[in-house]
């Protein structure tokens, strides 16, 4: 128990963009609860995720549909269960999303659309309130007015505390930021786009310059590249290591092979697994608030756990800078 206290006094507690929501440096991505983890898988790497001094998941209404018998919803089901029985929701910081297919017309960013997810997310939550609910694609049918009308409501009704966005690029983000100024509106506080070692190009640039001089907060999705980044993944006959191994034969390239040699250099330097490093680096990244990294095993958690203390000298960030440059 003494070596947990050490833990959480050590993890620092970083600003989500402009709100009063404040992260350890890591969030759980819940994506895989009710897909590749049980239920009962679930409740001990979210138990051991939350007794290591973290405090925030990140879900969405869609998760995890796409399994075979699953509808949506039953990854949200899940932390809602584990905070119901833990009695910890007021110590969790709940990040989910709308927009995505569930099938038979419930999609997109429509105010009514919105105005009726969020309560169907509340209930599996087993929550009166959302603690950053984000737009998880672009709606090119929807003015941004209209959703950010939707979520101004459910501000006002309690239901949600913030509001942010996935996958807009600097175009998009700029339109919805003026619209909001100009209507008074809540504005997007948080981006979740893809980035990690590889798939940079998204995130670098224009877009984080925006969020810099906005003070909007940014996670990351596919922190570890689909997994590529732990290593695993070196060649053709290692893509059936996994489900999510079909995913990764777009990194088996040079630049792909370049990255992995420099994981591989940094994590023996430090005695630390290449996914760990690969977290590690985003975690230092300015302006980049924290990665998601998600976990189906015990000692997976471990791992994690241990990538937010991994401190990456100045050689090992521009040894990584150099090898993953686009």
């Amino acid at each position: 128990m003494q070596i947990i206290k050490i833990m959480e006094t050590a993890l620092e507690k970083r600003r989500l963009g402009r709100t009063d929501l404040t992260i350890a440096p890591l969030v759980l991505g819940g994506n895989v609860f009710g897909w590749t983890a049980d239920e009962k898988t679930s409740f001990a790497l979210l138990d051991r995720f939350a007794e290591a001094g973290f405090n925030a998941t990140d879900t969405a209404d869609v998760y995890s549909n796409w399994a075979p018998g699953n509808k949506g919803g039953e990854s949200e089901t899940i932390i809602g269960k584990w905070m119901k029985s833990r009695g910890n929701r007021d110590r969790i910081v709940v990040i989910t999303k709308v927009g995505s297919d569930l099938g038979e017309g419930r999609k997109g960013l429509s105010a009514p659309y919105v105005e009726r997810a969020v309560e169907a997310s509340l209930k599996r939550l087993q929550t009166d309130v959302i603690d950053l609910y984000l737009s998880h694609w672009p709606d090119s049918s929807v003015p941004y007015d209209e959703t950010l009308g939707a979520y101004q409501r459910l501000i006002e009704k309690g239901k949600i505390r913030h509001a942010g966005a996935s996958n807009l690029d600097a175009g998009q983000l700029t339109a919805s930021l003026k619209i909001a100024s100009q209507k008074s509106l809540p504005r997007y506080e948080v981006l979740q786009p893809e980035y990690n070692l590889y798939d940079r190009s998204s995130l670098d640039g224009p877009l984080l310059d925006l969020c810099v001089v906005e003070e909007i907060g940014v996670i990351t999705y596919f922190s570890l590249g689909r997994g590529f980044l732990s290593g695993k993944y070196r060649s053709d006959a290692d893509l059936g290591k996994s489900p999510r191994g079909s995913g990764v034969g777009k990194y088996l390239n040079a630049r792909g092979f370049r990255i992995l040699a420099a994981l591989d250099a940094v994590s023996a330097r430090h005695s630390a697994t290449q996914a760990e490093v690969a977290l590690a680096w985003i975690i230092a990244r300015p302006n980049v608030t924290a990665p998601i990294a998600s976990a189906t095993t015990l000692p997976q958690m471990e791992s994690l756990i241990r990538s937010a203390s991994l401190k990456l000298s100045a050689s090992d960030l521009a040894k990584l800078d150099t090898a993953s440059a686009p």
